[in-house]
């Protein structure tokens, strides 16, 4: 072995032990502070010794340099010694902030981004909200996942509800919760009750309660009240019927994991969540497409301009398709989705202007439904207002991936190697594919990979909070994005 081979072990297992020390102050920060930490939108609450280390490397992209695990370390110790509570915090832009400043007093820097959050550990900025999965279909498992990653703080996984399959249903609900073939297995314990109907996930106690009629369950006999219920169903996509949940007791506000028909807001988070009031009993959380496009379409209007633009999906196929040929009400949907690519409609480019009215009659679209479980790519042709280059608008793209309002929502990769299965399991809404853009002034096809599972799980998830009024203050606060020549 090479004097240089050792050196470059010795450090890699130096940092690996700075990561292995980081893990425990991490988690104590979520469990006692209710502190989320991340490094550029990269969570580090549950992750690896490699899954952090990889999250440092994330700020190549930014600073063009690895952040040093040598730097987040003492920010992490800094914020313990603070007792900050109910607070997200982006070690990432914190240390940029801080080299930036100049400053040589972490404390003080520290004191003075953190705010009123100093000294507040273990302070909640609301009471956790009852949450009720109304259905347990692909988006309700993943739902609860997420919901059961989190360990309550803020939203409280109480019920899921289901029409009664068989006599061993609960065991049934169990097992799809714990396997998954395409997002593995799940991430901890389960222990199931039949006597009691619950299932025991990490800690988390849920209630299965079986029912066919929304409006005749009583919540408040199970000790659930101000629930809101998440509808994934996709029975009922009106007020009217799903206001049969707002008829049961203990139930709130009701939010569906679909496009909703009528006059009911269609919320894409990052884009118009805050249009959300109190005075909002129903609301819907789009489609998994409309989702993964609005954020970047409105990435690109805010900065070029949309003209016009053509919206074409190639979609993983889903359950309401059939596995060999056979009767669908659709039209080419009966034909087997796991053997044909299947040209079908999409609504998704004429329900972005729900969430962004600027758009409104600007898109057309189309899909191709194409033999893969899950990860889907949309691919928007568009004609802008002002020309631009590939690298201007990946730079732009890029940038607001990183340190603008809209990182939770868009992600940006320039691999020559990704394919889809390497989106599996994406928190972001979509993810820009830079080295496939191309630009000739103003024509411009930008392709969006998604996780039309995951990532849109992750996006309801988002809606539920604001709903809740849950989601932690972020720091620091995230500024407009600033590109050099844009």
């Amino acid at each position: 072995m090479t004097q240089q081979s050792v050196e470059a072990l010795q450090e890699w297992s130096g940092r690996e032990e700075l990561a292995e020390a980081m893990i425990p102050l991490i988690g104590r920060l979520y469990r006692n502070n209710n502190v989320v930490t991340s490094i550029y939108g990269r969570k580090l609450i549950n992750q690896s010794v490699i899954n952090i280390l990889k999250a440092h490397r994330v700020v190549r992209r930014v600073e063009g340099e690895e952040l040093s695990i040598e730097q987040t370390m003492p920010l992490l110790q800094a914020i313990d010694a603070l007792n900050v509570g109910a607070v997200a915090v982006d070690l990432g832009r914190l240390n940029k902030k801080f080299v930036e400043s100049g400053s040589t007093d972490l404390n003080a820097f520290l004191i003075e981004e953190l705010g009123e959050k100093v000294g507040k550990a273990g302070a909640t900025d609301a009471e956790p909200t009852d949450v009720v999965l109304y259905g347990f279909g692909r988006i309700g498992r993943l739902l609860a996942r997420i919901l059961i990653e989190r360990g309550g703080y803020g939203l409280r996984l109480r019920a899921i509800v289901v029409r009664k399959g068989s006599d061993d249903d609960l065991v049934k609900r169990a097992s799809l919760l714990r396997r998954d073939s395409v997002h593995g297995p799940f991430d901890g314990s389960i222990t199931v009750d039949e006597e009691n109907n619950t299932i025991l996930a990490n800690g988390t106690l849920i209630q299965v309660i079986y029912s066919n009629d929304p409006a005749t369950v009583d919540y408040t006999s199970y000790g659930i009240d101000n629930a809101i219920v998440v509808d994934n169903t996709g029975r009922w996509r009106d007020e009217a019927g799903l206001s049969q949940h707002l008829a049961a007791k203990g139930v709130s506000r009701v939010l569906l994991t679909a496009p909703g028909k009528g006059n009911l807001k269609n919320i894409v988070h990052g884009i118009n969540h805050t249009d959300i009031t109190a005075d909002d009993k129903i609301v819907t959380a789009a489609s998994c497409t409309t989702n993964a496009i609005t954020p970047v379409l409105k990435a690109l209007n805010d900065r070029y301009g949309v003209v016009h633009g053509h919206v074409e999906t190639v979609h993983s196929f889903t359950n309401d398709q059939n596995l060999i040929d056979n009767f669908h009400k659709g039209e080419r949907r009966g034909r087997s989705a796991v053997l044909n690519m299947v040209i079908t409609e999409t609504g998704a480019a004429k329900a972005v202007a729900k969430a962004l009215p600027e758009l409104e009659g600007k898109l057309t679209g189309n899909a191709i439904r194409v033999p893969t479980p899950d990860v889907s790519m949309a691919i928007l042709n568009l004609n802008l207002e002002n020309g631009t280059t590939k690298e201007e608008l990946n730079s732009y793209l890029r940038e607001t991936s990183l340190g603008a309002e809209l990182h939770k929502q868009i992600d940006y990769i320039d691999s020559p190697e990704v394919v889809s299965t390497d989106f599996v399991g994406s928190r972001r809404a979509g993810i820009v594919d830079g080295l496939a853009t191309i630009v000739s002034d103003k024509n411009a096809v930008v392709y969006v990979w998604y996780d039309n599972e995951f990532g849109y799980s992750c996006q309801v998830v988002r809606v539920i909070e604001t709903m809740a009024g849950t989601h932690p203050v972020a720091v620091p606060a995230i500024a407009a994005v600033q590109v050099a020549g844009v």
